[in-house]
């Protein structure tokens, strides 16, 4: 059920990087009419195939006045080394172009960001002009719906295109409520229930206003519905706008000092609806065997939000 092998995919080269909030504009009101309906028409049962296209987007330049109030919200030091959910946020909207298309047959509003693993050999910084080559692939069932991963592999232009990726962006989100069935009619199950949590003895909190969403959203340029209004996320199958997975993991990213190599694995768990309180634990460092690790849950209910480990390569 996954794409065929991207070394064989059709590279299209995209003029520019596109625009999110005309992604959002044309395909958010159909997700709304089909929530409305209890219909999803042409995406309510995903194929199991995904287009063999990859896009790739050149000379993207940081923007020091967005990465400035990207750190700030953040929490994140300044420098002029790119925290990795920026240059995430600033390769985003070629990964939502390809998930918009038609032939990925799942709603691009609504997806839910569930893990991310983040590779990155070398700091991208200020002066970088980067590109990158975004692809989909492994469709796949899961408990609550249906996965799919958006891989992006980032380059920094001054390496002249000789060298690899500086840094792997994978990102899984779930459809919820779309259902991937299995070649002999039955439903396929990829993923197994999590662990019991057991929440530890917090290093701090963080609170968190309903306005949360749409300040990232200002700095990221990611104005998702699910994130920035409570009627529309309702209407799209939340309980209320959520934090968006990128703030909660570059926040909890922040204290950590990154090494020059290294990877960053992130497992989403309950959403942090808005108005949150997250409580919040810190250990260890990226040398340690088992690197350093973040962990976010709710305070009252003892509900897992995320946890994060970032490993020196």
């Amino acid at each position: 059920m996954a794409a065929g092998n991207h070394a064989q995919q059709r590279v299209v080269d995209l003029p520019a990087v596109p625009s999110l909030a005309g992604l959002y504009a044309r395909q958010v009101p159909a997700a709304l009419t089909g929530a409305v309906g209890a219909v999803l028409p042409r995406r309510s049962r995903p194929a199991d195939g995904l287009p063999g296209i990859a896009y790739r987007a050149t000379g993207i330049r940081p923007d020091p006045a967005r990465l400035t109030a990207f750190a700030h919200l953040v929490r994140a030091p300044g420098s002029d080394d790119l925290p990795p959910g920026y240059v995430h946020a600033l390769v985003f909207p070629v990964a939502t172009a390809l998930l918009a298309r038609d032939d990925v047959p799942l709603p691009l509003a609504g997806l839910v960001h569930l893990q991310n693993a983040w590779h990155q050999r070398r700091p991208l910084t200020l002066a970088s002009v980067l590109s990158v080559t975004t692809r989909v692939e492994r469709l796949r069932a899961h408990r609550s719906g249906t996965l799919v991963d958006v891989v992006s592999e980032i380059a920094d232009e001054a390496d002249g295109g000789v060298a690899p990726p500086v840094a792997v962006d994978r990102s899984t989100y779930l459809a919820r409520g779309l259902r991937l069935p299995a070649a002999d009619g039955t439903q396929e199950t990829t993923s197994s229930p999590r662990a019991p949590f057991e929440p530890p003895v917090p290093t701090g909190q963080w609170r968190l206003g309903a306005d949360t969403g749409r300040r990232f959203a200002a700095v990221s340029g990611d104005w998702n519905p699910i994130h920035v209004s409570g009627p529309t996320a309702r209407l799209l199958g939340m309980k209320g706008a959520i934090a968006h997975g990128m703030f909660t993991a570059s926040r909890g990213l922040a204290t950590v000092r990154l090494p020059a190599a290294f990877h960053w694995d992130v497992a989403f768990a309950a959403p942090v609806r808005l108005p949150a309180t997250v409580a919040v634990r810190v250990d260890g460092v990226p040398a340690d065997p088992d690197g350093a690790r973040f962990t976010g849950w709710n305070p009252r209910s003892g509900a897992l939000h995320l946890t994060s480990t970032v490993t020196a390569a």
